[in-house]
């Protein structure tokens, strides 16, 4: 076990490291969000060729996440091609006394290290376990692919709207988006505690891991993801009235 999580925490620095070699070249450090789901994936991977624990399930889990941090990093990466830097950065850097390099290291390369690594503890803690896969782990993979397709849809439809001229200055509420406010945050919610559900079936230690898929709800909910959105997009031409019609996270009936 101990192989394991020293190993991994040497991939997400060498993934983050090379990440910000690029971010300094690029001059935009956006590219972290791109590393975010493949210093996932690679962890998962790591974890499933590393432990010597089920294989089944030690790779079930591998492929999961690999689906999902590549798929999330080839979309980001796309979407940010062309664009400058990410509006969150400037603003930390602009209010940081540091100088620049040490501030985006410290305030965005580390910290995104350390809650990767953080959040991928109930898969390192699995992949020791010589377990087998119960029956009930079909409860986690649910959970996956329920969020596996509203982050994979809900991207997608926004992706078209966007693209689309005619709904310049309007507000996403089609689609998933009709039913949750943050469809893609919900579905990464969702299929981290499917993962969390898969990697418990390793045996009671992966509970004390269960603070991972809490901080990563907090996270998506209250710090980087939905509020943070929200009071970006509070000044918008009808997204006063989205807020008040639908749902902000788990989905639900329109009012």
């Amino acid at each position: 076990m101990t192989v394991v999580l020293l190993t991994n925490l040497a991939v997400v620095a060498i993934v983050l490291g090379v990440t910000f070699l690029v971010g300094e070249r690029l001059r935009r450090h956006n590219v972290v969000d791109v590393a975010w789901g493949v210093a996932f994936a690679l962890v998962a991977v790591t974890s499933a060729l590393l432990g010597d624990g089920d294989s089944a399930r030690n790779w079930l889990i591998a492929v999961l996440v690999a689906a999902w941090g590549l798929r999330l990093s080839v979309y980001l990466g796309v979407r940010s091609r062309g664009h400058g830097e990410d509006p969150r950065y400037e603003a930390l850097l602009a209010k940081s006394r540091r100088s620049r390099v040490v501030a985006i290291i410290s305030r965005v390369y580390l910290l995104q290290g350390l809650l990767i690594w953080f959040i991928s503890l109930p898969i390192q803690l699995s992949a020791s376990s010589t377990r087998g896969l119960p029956w009930w782990s079909v409860i986690g993979v649910g959970l996956w692919l329920v969020g596996f397709f509203f982050e994979a849809v809900g991207d997608a439809q926004l992706r078209a709207f966007k693209l689309d001229r005619a709904n310049a200055g309007q507000v996403m509420d089609r689609g998933l988006w009709r039913y949750t406010r943050h469809p893609n945050y919900f579905g990464e919610a969702c299929m981290w505690w499917g993962l969390f559900v898969i990697a418990v079936t390793a045996g009671p230690t992966v509970l004390l891991a269960i603070a991972s898929p809490i901080v990563l709800t907090v996270l998506l909910v209250r710090v980087s993801g939905k509020d943070l959105l929200e009071r970006h997009l509070a000044d918008r031409p009808g997204y006063a009235e989205y807020i008040r019609r639908t749902p902000g996270f788990i989905p639900g009936r329109p009012r």
